[in-house]
């Protein structure tokens, strides 16, 4: 049954994008000149080279909204079953999200959150 239903979703989805891209190419404009291939970044020309150091505070941070924003994704689930499995339930999720904000001091604490 979920099988079937896998494969349902997996054909869909390259239908789908199959068709888009069709279309597209189909009823899109055609005009390619020098100028369309060139970066653009706010009207200004670029100058230099593109490669500039950025600061790792910039990915700790999407890192670590990554980690809060999957863990929501999780408790749904969970939500659903919550009636039929009771205590035990409870006492998982309990410690899932102890888990959690361990990590979310962990992190405070040696100052991912901060700006600087």
């Amino acid at each position: 049954m979920y099988f079937t239903l896998l494969i349902t979703v997996i054909l869909t989805a390259v239908v789908l994008v199959l068709g888009a891209y069709v279309i597209a190419k189909l009823i899109g404009p055609r005009s390619y000149n020098k100028v369309k291939g060139e970066p653009y970044e706010c009207g200004i020309p670029t100058h230099g080279s593109s490669w500039i150091p950025v600061s790792i505070g910039y990915y700790l941070f999407a890192i670590l909204f990554l980690m809060f924003d999957i863990e929501t994704v999780f408790l749904y689930p969970w939500a659903v079953v919550v009636k039929e499995y009771g205590v035990m339930a409870v006492a998982s999720i309990g410690f899932f999200l102890l888990v959690l904000v361990f990590g979310l001091a962990y992190a405070w604490r040696k100052g991912a959150l901060e700006w600087k």
